[in-house]
C-alpha cells in the first residue's frame, strides 16, 4: 500500500448518501481503490509539504516560553538558556509579550557568541541594548538586570582602559537613584568617579565624564545628608554635606558650588554653629553676585539674617532682611518680597517696634492677596493684627504709668471711640 494511503494525507473519506444509499453502492463497486489512485496520483513534493515536524507542532501546542528555551538549548547556548529560564521564572506575564521574549533571546545568544570569541565589547553592547530596550515602569527590574550584565561584560573588556566599565557604573547608579536606593547608587557613582579621574572621556554631547561623576556624587551625597539632617544626626549630615560641597567645587560649575555651600551653611546653622554658617553663606553671596542670581542672593541674605538673629544681633539681622526685601522688590519677585516683609515684621515685633512691624505685615498681606495665597494672607493678617494690638497695649501702659488729666482724657476718649489712632495719642 502507498505511504500516502498509510498516512491518510489525501485519501477521500467516502460517506454513503443517506438520501440515495443505492447510489453509493454503485459508485464504490464500479471502480476499485487501486484504479482511483492511478487516476489521482499524489505529487511527492506536495506530500512532503503536508508533513509537520515535531518542532513545528510544538510551536502551536507548547507555551512560548518553553519553545524559546528549547531553541536556545538546542542550539548549544547553555548560559543564555540558564539566564533566560531564570528571567521567565520571575516574569509572570511573559506570554503576553512575545516580542520582548524574542528580543531577549536574540541578544542573549549574540552576547554569548561574542563572549566565546573574547569580544566582550560586543557582548557589552548587546546587554546595553537590552537594558535600554525596557522602558516601561513594570519592566524596571529587567532594565536593572541587563545593566548589571552590561557592567559584568564591561569589566572583562580591558582595551578601553575602563571607559565602558565607568559608563556601566553610571547607568547602575541612575537605576538605583531612580528607585530611591541611595547607598547602592552611591557605590556605583563613586566607582564612576574613580574610573574617570584623570581621563578625558566625554559623552555623546561632549560633556566630560569626570565632571558628570562629580555632579552625580554631589546629588546623592546631598540626598543622604538631608535624610541624616531630618533625623537630627547633625554631625553625620555635616560630613555628608561637606562631601557634596567638595564634589561641587571639583566639578568647576559655580552654580552647584553655591547651592552646596548654602546647604552646608544651613546644616551648620541647624547644629548651632552660626559662625561657620555665616562664612558659607558669604561664599554663597559671592557666587550669586558673580552669577547675577537675585533669587539666590535673597536667600543668602535671609539665611545670614537668621544666624544673626540667633546670636541676638537684631540690628544687623534687620539690615540683611532689608537687603533681602530691596533686592526682591527691584527684581519683582513678589513671593520673596512677601517672605522678606514677614521676616522683617517678625524681627521688629521681637524688638517691640510694633508700628514698624505692622507696616511690614500689612505689606506682606497685600502681596499675599495679589498672589491669591490664602494661607499666607491669613498668617500676615493675624500677625498684623497682633502687632497692632501689642502697639496699642504698649501705648496704653505708657499712659497709665504717667497719670494726669490729659492722659486720662485720652484713655476715656479712646475707649469711647476705639479709633486706630490711639497709638498717635502719645505723640
Amino acid at each position: 500500500m502507498s505511504s500516502a494511503v498509510a498516512r491518510g494525507s489525501r485519501t477521500p473519506l467516502l460517506l454513503p448518501d443517506i438520501h440515495n444509499p443505492q447510489k453509493h453502492r454503485t459508485t464504490s463497486t464500479s471502480k476499485s481503490f487501486r484504479e482511483w489512485m492511478k487516476e489521482n496520483p499524489i505529487d511527492p513534493a506536495e506530500e512532503k509539504t503536508q508533513i509537520l515536524t515535531e518542532h513545528e507542532i510544538a510551536q502551536f501546542r507548547k507555551p512560548l516560553r518553553q519553545n524559546v528555551c528549547v531553541v536556545v538549548l538546542r542550539e548549544g547556548f547553555h548560559r543564555s538558556y540558564a539566564e533566560l529560564f531564570a528571567l521567565l521564572q520571575r516574569w509572570k506575564d511573559a506570554e503576553e509579550h512575545p516580542h520582548k521574549i524574542q528580543t531577549i533571546q536574540h541578544h542573549l545568544i549574540r552576547a554569548e557568541t561574542a563572549e566565546r570569541a573574547g569580544q566582550y565589547a560586543e557582548a557589552y553592547e548587546d546587554h546595553l541594548f537590552l537594558a535600554r530596550f525596557f522602558t516601561e515602569p513594570e519592566d524596571e527590574w529587567l532594565k536593572r538586570h541587563f545593566f548589571q550584565l552590561a557592567l559584568h561584560s564591561a569589566r572583562k573588556f580591558k582595551m578601553d582602559s575602563g571607559k565602558r566599565e565607568a559608563e556601566a557604573n553610571l547607568y547602575m547608579g541612575q537605576v538605583y537613584l531612580e528607585k530611591g536606593q541611595l547607598e547602592p547608587a552611591r557605590e556605583h557613582y563613586e566607582a564612576f568617579y574613580h574610573l574617570t579621574m584623570g581621563r578625558a572621556w566625554q559623552d555623546t554631547s561632549g560633556r566630560m565624564h569626570h565632571s558628570r561623576s562629580c555632579e552625580e556624587l554631589q546629588r546623592v551625597y546631598t540626598l543622604l545628608a538631608q535624610t541624616l539632617l531630618q533625623d537630627q544626626h547633625y554631625a553625620d549630615a555635616i560630613k555628608m554635606f561637606n562631601k557634596a560641597y567638595e564634589m561641587a567645587k571639583e566639578s568647576g560649575d559655580l552654580g552647584p558650588e553655591g547651592e552646596a555651600a548654602y546647604r552646608l551653611g544651613l546644616a551648620y546653622q541647624s547644629a548651632g554653629d552660626q559662625k561657620t554658617a555665616k562664612q558659607l553663606f558669604s561664599v554663597y553671596i559671592e557666587i550669586s553676585t558673580t552669577l547675577e542670581n537675585t533669587d539666590s542672593l535673597g536667600r543668602a541674605y535671609e539665611a545670614i539674617a537668621k544666624s544673626l538673629e540667633s546670636e541676638g544681633k537684631l540690628t544687623e539681622a534687620t539690615e540683611y532682611l532689608e537687603k533681602f526685601a530691596e533686592i526682591s522688590l527691584n527684581s519683582k519677585q513678589d513671593r520673596n518680597l512677601e517672605k522678606a516683609s514677614m521676616c522683617l515684621g517678625t524681627t521688629l515685633n521681637s524688638r517691640k517696634q510694633y508700628d514698624g512691624a505692622c507696616v511690614h505685615f500689612e505689606r506682606a498681606y497685600e502681596i499675599a492677596c495679589n498672589l491669591a495665597s490664602v494661607p499666607r494672607l491669613q498668617k500676615a493678617q493675624v500677625c498684623a493684627g497682633s502687632a497692632r494690638a501689642l502697639g496699642m497695649m504698649q501705648t496704653y501702659h505708657m499712659i497709665i504709668e504717667n497719670p494726669g488729666r490729659q492722659n486720662i482724657h485720652k484713655i476715656i476718649s479712646w475707649k469711647e471711640r476705639r479709633e486706630d489712632n490711639f497709638s498717635a495719642a502719645t505723640s
